[in-house]
């Protein structure tokens, strides 16, 4: 019993003197610019599914204004555009989907976008079919919460989200 007890004090004796338990003080100085570069990136990339039971694999997307989004759409069903066709369209602040969504059924001519609705889409893919995929690079627009849909006739009822554009972060 003494030979574990002058063990145990000894390995304390040892781990007290190993300045094993020191902190060391470091300082790190960042400017502005490198705090952007280095949490921010400039470019977010943002994968979105689609697919034929008429389902986004994404509802919420979150950016930071003043970064490029590229946006890949995949159209993971087997369905072609003509049946199951999807895309996706980011709308301006204010814009009733609904009625954007109605506007697009007549609009088969123009992807299901509607012409006379133009100023109300930020950016917007081409419409695709089963194992298609597309993408599109734009700038976030102004911090707010927008929203996204497809707007193939009646996909916007279930296929759409928020698009959410977070303040520029100042350090």
């Amino acid at each position: 019993m003494k030979k574990i007890q002058i063990l145990w004090l000894s390995t304390l004796f040892m781990m007290s003197c190993s300045g094993g338990n020191e902190k060391k003080a470091t300082s790190v100085t960042k400017t502005t610019e490198e705090i952007i570069s280095t949490e921010i990136p400039k470019i977010v990339k943002i994968s979105i599914e689609g697919d034929d039971m008429m389902r986004y694999n994404l509802d919420k997307i979150e950016v930071n204004a003043g970064q490029t989004v590229e946006l890949t759409l995949t159209h993971t069903g087997q369905m072609s555009a003509l049946t199951m066709g999807h895309n996706w369209i980011l709308l301006s602040l204010g814009t009733d989907k609904a009625a954007f969504g109605m506007a697009a059924m007549s609009a088969k001519e123009q992807g299901y976008v509607p012409q006379d609705m133009k100023g109300n889409i930020i950016a917007a893919t081409e419409l695709i079919g089963g194992s298609e995929s597309t993408t599109i690079t734009f700038d976030a627009p102004a911090p707010g919460y927008y929203e996204f849909i497809c707007s193939f006739p009646g996909h916007y009822g279930l296929m759409n989200g928020s698009f959410i554009v977070l303040p520029q972060m100042i350090y």
